[in-house]
């Protein structure tokens, strides 16, 4: 169980018989992360280094980046029993429903052996009808895991997704050790909401991470809510950030904010990939269209926040645009797949291991009448799971641009 003070964490009632061990989170206990912000609790996992941070002022990309979608800490350990205070920083949203808590996943030697969330934190109040958000503060907590197998055992604490997570004090019954990579290829990934996560069950069960593990493969995770927008910072941090496999999910976030014109796309796909290229000019990179979203296949966005169902516990989304506007250049998903099978195609005559993949391959007309999406843009723990389990297939499938023949 969680447990949370007035002031400062605290350990369980009972300490194990052999004593409590702290061991100090520094950035070689630490997977998936680009920085480590060192905070006046303890310090912070960053998915962006901070030059790009500050090359951007929006808070939708500061809470984004903040939270860590793919980072967990890694270590080799005997111990039965792990305490790890945290104080996060949990969004609500005026008029919704509250957001489920944040959870932590225990794998030990790969099976996952436990979960738990950690309660208090602050909250941040975001009214989405103006995008400005208020920051209400509160208490540090602490996740416990315990009755782990006994033993040396490779440990993984996969951070809640969804959750800006400080992580203030490791403590463990034994010691721990910071653990090798083992040599795995090392997966970057970019993408907008679906691939930080959303509507996921768990962070190890966001549709990258399943796929990751089902593709046995390293993964850093550049999934940024309401942030894959195409940023040249965002270019940068990929190029330079070590990697075997790339892909870029590109599409939704673009016409969530009605942010350009069919003229400036092109050229900014081109400009993006062009500099995720000066760091790695013949790393397999796969390029991924949008998911089937049937609110703008054909209809532009700004979306907007639909509050009509409320009442029931439900906040659902609507597109904002108007489907004449398409001739005046503005974007739809159907627009933006046309344009990114363009782009490949030109550039794949001098870049062979340059890639696409039909975001509705992964989820299309067909699963959206089995898996509906349950606010009209986000996928649910079930979809994120399929999502995952055909990406893997489609790209790291023998035949695919991360299997064998990539190698």
């Amino acid at each position: 169980m969680s447990s949370e003070s007035d002031s400062a964490p605290h350990t369980t009632d009972t300490p194990p018989a052999t004593g409590w061990i702290t061991t100090p989170v520094t950035a070689d206990l630490l997977r998936g992360a680009l920085d480590l912000e060192h905070t006046e609790h303890g310090v912070l996992p960053h998915r962006l280094p901070a030059r790009a941070r500050a090359q951007c002022a929006d808070g939708l990309l500061a809470m984004a980046e903040a939270q860590p979608s793919g980072v967990r800490l890694v270590f080799r350990t005997r111990a039965t029993a792990i305490e790890l205070d945290a104080l996060r920083t949990k969004n609500a949203y005026e008029g919704a429903p509250p957001r489920p808590d944040g959870v932590y996943d225990l794998f030990a030697d790969g099976r996952l052996t436990g979960q738990d969330s950690v309660t208090g934190g602050n909250v941040s109040l975001v009214d989405m009808t103006t995008g400005t958000a208020e920051i209400q503060p509160g208490p540090a907590g602490t996740v416990q895991f315990s009755d782990l197998p006994d033993g040396v055992k490779d440990v993984e604490i996969w951070l809640p997704h969804n959750e800006i997570t400080e992580l203030i004090a490791l403590r463990t019954d034994a010691p721990v050790e910071p653990l090798p990579e083992g040599g795995r290829k090392r997966w970057l990934h970019h993408g907008s909401s679906i691939s930080h996560g959303s509507d996921a069950a768990s962070p190890s069960t966001t549709w990258p991470a399943l796929a990751a593990t089902l593709g046995g493969v390293e993964l850093t995770n550049l999934g940024l809510s309401g942030s894959a927008l195409l940023d040249p910072f965002t270019a940068r941090a990929l190029r330079d950030t070590p990697a075997d496999l790339i892909s870029i999910k590109i599409g939704i976030n673009l016409v969530n904010a009605d942010l350009m014109r069919l003229r400036a796309f092109g050229p900014a796909v081109h400009g993006f990939l062009d500099t995720v290229r000066e760091g790695h000019p013949t790393t397999p990179l796969l390029l991924v269209s949008p998911i089937l979203c049937p609110i703008h296949e054909d209809t532009p966005g700004p979306t907007a926040p639909d509050f009509s169902n409320v009442s029931a516990g439900k906040l659902q989304f609507k597109a904002a645009g108007d489907p004449a506007e398409r001739a005046m250049g503005k974007l739809t998903l159907n627009v933006i797949r046309d344009e990114l099978a363009r782009v490949v195609k030109q550039r794949a005559a001098d870049d062979p291991n340059l890639h696409l993949l039909d975001g509705r391959d992964l989820y299309g007309e067909a699963d959206f009448a089995e898996l509906p999406l349950p606010d009209q843009l986000h996928p649910d723990a079930a979809t994120h799971r399929r999502i995952g389990e055909r990406f893997a297939a489609l790209a790291f499938g023998a035949e695919g641009p991360f299997g064998a023949r990539s190698a």
